[in-house]
C-alpha cells in the first residue's frame, strides 16, 4: 500500500512540476551578450543596463535573453558564442575589440545565428555573411566633453603657464579607437578656450582596458610629474577619477557619471537602439546592417555635465551639439590642428611618422590614407579629407566603417609612452 501511494504521490508531484518546467524553458532565446568585465568596468556597465533596457523596452522576459561577464578576448569567447548558438539563441553580441575573431570564427560555423560585435574592423574585409560589427561616433560626445573642460579652464588662469594649459589623458591602448577619442576631446577644449590661451596634452597608456592600480599611477603621474591641471581618460575603471578627486584636480570620465565632486562631463554610447534594432531583427529573423554606425543625431552618443562646471556651460554646449548635428560645426576640421609629417628631434616617446598624411603650407591637412578595409597589414586605402558644402576641411571620421580610424599624431598632443 505504501508503495502504490509513493508512486501516485510521485506521478502527481511530476504533472505539478510539469507547468514549471514549461514556464522555466519558455523562454524565446532572442539574444546573448558576451561581456569583457563585470559591472565594475564601466565600459561593460554602459552594455550590460544598455541590453537590459533594450530587452525590456522590447518586451522581453530574463527567459528571452542572457549576459555572460568576465570572457576574455580568447578561446573561451569562441566558446561561448558557440554554446549560444547551440542553445539556439538568434543574436549573439560582444563587446570588445580583441573578441571579433572569435565571434567571427563562430559566424562561419552556425550560419543560422547573427554575430555582432562592437568596435571591431573585420566587416570591412572578407567575413562571413552572419557577422556585423557596430560603434556610434563617440568622438562627437568627446568633443563636446572636451568643450565643457575648455569652458572650466577658462575660469582657472592662474593655472596657465604662460597663456597655457598642460591636461593629462589616461588612454589604454595606441588602438585608432583611443587616438580617434583622446585627439577629439582635446580639440573640443582647445575649441572652448578664451582666445590668446592654448593648451598642451600628455598621454599616458596603461596597456589594458581595465587596471584600477594602473589607471591611478598613470593619472597621478600626469598631475604630479606632468603639471596636468585637468585629466580626461579612455580607460574602463574609477582609477583615474578617484586620483583626480583625491588630489582636488578636475576631470572628465567615459560612460558614466563618477559621482565625485571632481567631475567635469563625461559622454557614452548609448548602445539602447541599436540592441532594440537587433532584437527586433532576431525576432523577425533578420538582421541589421553588416556595418552600423550610430551618432550623436541618433541618440547613440550621449553626454552629460557633473558639478565642477563653469557658468553657463549647459547652453554652451548644448550650441554646439546643435552645430554639430546640423554640419555647420566638424570634430575634425583640418583647419584647428597641424600636423607633423615627421616628428621633431628628440620629441617624447615614439609619435610615429604620419607617412600617410599630406599637409599644405600650415601644416593643415590635405589628404589622409586611412586603413578602412583593415586586413591586418596596417596599409592606409582610403583617402578620408572632405570638405562640406560650407567650406570646412575634415577629417571624415567612422563614415567608411563603423570603427574609428583616425590615427593621427596631430601637433599640442604629447605621447609620454606610446610604441606603435
Amino acid at each position: 500500500m505504501k508503495k502504490i501511494i509513493a508512486l501516485l504521490l510521485t506521478a502527481v508531484m511530476s504533472l505539478a512540476c510539469i507547468p514549471m518546467l514549461t514556464a522555466c524553458n519558455s523562454g524565446k532565446k532572442v539574444a546573448a551578450l558576451i561581456c569583457l568585465h563585470g559591472r565594475a568596468s564601466t565600459y561593460d556597465k554602459n552594455f550590460i543596463e544598455a541590453f537590459e533596457q533594450a530587452a525590456k523596452n522590447k518586451g522581453l522576459t530574463e527567459n528571452d535573453y542572457v549576459i555572460v561577464t568576465d570572457i576574455p578576448e580568447e578561446e573561451e569567447c569562441y566558446n561561448k558564442a558557440a554554446e549560444f548558438a547551440d542553445a539556439g539563441y538568434k543574436a549573439v553580441f560582444a563587446d570588445s575589440f580583441g573578441h571579433g575573431k572569435f565571434m567571427a570564427k563562430a559566424a562561419a560555423e552556425y550560419k543560422d545565428t547573427q554575430f555582432y560585435h562592437a568596435t571591431g574592423t573585420g566587416t570591412s574585409v572578407e567575413c562571413p555573411a552572419n557577422f556585423h560589427n557596430a560603434f556610434a561616433s563617440i568622438y562627437e560626445g568627446r568633443y563636446l566633453a572636451g568643450y565643457a573642460a575648455g569652458l572650466l579652464l577658462n575660469t582657472m588662469r592662474d593655472k596657465a603657464v604662460d597663456k597655457n594649459f598642460n591636461v593629462g589623458y589616461v588612454g589604454a591602448y595606441t588602438y585608432a579607437e583611443v587616438i580617434s577619442g583622446y585627439t577629439a576631446w582635446f580639440l573640443g577644449l582647445q575649441s572652448a578656450l578664451t582666445e590668446g590661451y592654448t593648451a598642451t596634452m600628455d598621454v599616458l597608456f596603461t596597456g589594458s582596458w581595465y587596471d584600477e592600480a594602473g589607471e591611478k599611477e598613470a593619472a597621478n603621474t600626469l598631475i604630479k610629474d606632468h603639471k596636468a591641471v585637468l585629466v580626461s581618460q579612455h580607460a574602463d575603471s574609477m582609477g583615474a577619477p578617484t586620483a583626480c578627486d583625491e588630489k582636488g584636480i578636475p576631470d572628465v570620465s567615459y560612460n558614466g557619471s563618477t559621482g565625485k565632486d571632481t567631475l567635469v562631463a563625461y559622454s557614452k554610447i548609448n548602445w539602447v537602439p541599436y540592441f532594440e534594432m537587433m532584437i527586433d531583427a532576431a525576432q523577425g529573423g533578420e538582421a541589421v546592417a553588416k556595418d552600423w554606425t550610430g551618432t550623436i543625431a541618433t541618440d547613440s552618443v550621449q553626454w552629460a555635465l557633473g558639478n565642477k562646471i563653469a557658468e553657463g556651460t549647459e547652453a554652451k554646449v548644448k550650441a554646439v551639439e546643435a552645430e554639430l548635428k546640423a554640419g555647420t560645426r566638424k570634430v575634425f576640421d583640418c583647419s584647428t590642428f597641424t600636423v607633423t609629417i615627421t616628428p621633431p628631434s628628440g620629441a617624447e616617446g615614439d609619435f610615429g611618422t604620419n607617412t600617410n598624411a599630406k599637409v599644405d603650407e600650415n601644416g593643415h591637412l590635405t589628404e589622409y590614407k586611412a586603413d578602412v578595409q583593415d586586413d591586418g597589414k596596417y596599409i592606409g586605402d582610403t583617402n578620408v579629407i572632405k570638405t562640406t558644402e560650407g567650406g570646412i576641411t575634415y577629417f571624415d571620421e567612422s563614415t567608411f566603417r563603423s570603427a574609428p580610424y583616425f590615427d593621427i599624431q596631430i601637433d599640442r598632443i604629447h605621447l609620454l609612452n606610446a610604441k606603435f
